[in-house]
């Protein structure tokens, strides 16, 4: 199953808003994802992510609560082995 999981931005590089990349960490599983679809996001934001693309910004509470779910239902296997 494919799943947007929400991350916290740990750091940005690019300045073109195409090509901007960003490390996410999804509870401690750190991977490098495009920011395109964010122009505004930033280091410390949180963000939805579905298939290397940070699809939106999320606040910190949904962001905790979304991810406390996927690990619930046992979701989050996925990234670690990616």
């Amino acid at each position: 199953m494919c799943l947007a999981v929400p991350g916290r931005i740990i750091s940005i590089q690019g300045d073109d808003a195409l090509s901007r990349t960003g490390r996410v960490s999804f509870g401690g599983v750190v991977k490098e994802v495009s920011l395109a679809y964010v122009p505004e996001a930033q280091i410390g934001d949180y963000v939805i992510v579905h298939v290397g693309f940070a699809l939106s910004k999320v606040d910190e509470i949904e962001a905790t609560r979304v991810f406390d779910y996927l690990e619930e239902m046992g979701e989050l296997g996925e990234l670690q082995n990616e």
